[in-house]
């Protein structure tokens, strides 16, 4: 059961960030896809989370599935998703961004983060 909130997480992301995909659509097309991708996506997933969650994803110790949780969060900021109907999501988005871990490799401090997306 521990695999399938990383495994669902990873589907989004195959969709919605995958540079090929995206310019496949079209830029005109790119943030209407990416927030249709993001929205099925963390629908399906909100729903999974709150059977497995605890402080976490799956429990109360990080997973693999919140180390991807984070990068989509982002994600989902960067296309300008409205996450508040993902409660569970948006919880244990916020507890993992207190963690050292999360704040030091966070998407927006990567070295090849475009300059108006960074910390």
């Amino acid at each position: 059961m521990k695999q399938v909130p990383a495994l669902k997480i990873d589907g989004i992301t195959i969709h919605q960030s995958n540079l090929s995909v995206l310019k496949q659509v079209g830029e005109e097309f790119q943030l209407t896809w990416a927030q249709n991708a993001i929205i099925s996506g963390f629908n399906a997933l909100e729903q999974i989370l709150q059977s497995t969650a605890g402080t976490y994803c799956v429990g109360d110790e990080v997973t693999m599935a919140d180390l991807c949780l984070v990068p989509q969060v982002a994600n989902a900021e960067r296309f300008k998703v409205d996450c508040t109907p993902y409660p569970t999501i948006s919880s244990i988005n916020k507890r993992l961004l207190v963690l050292e871990a999360f704040q030091v490799t966070h998407p927006c401090r990567q070295p090849d983060t475009p300059t108006e997306l960074r910390a």
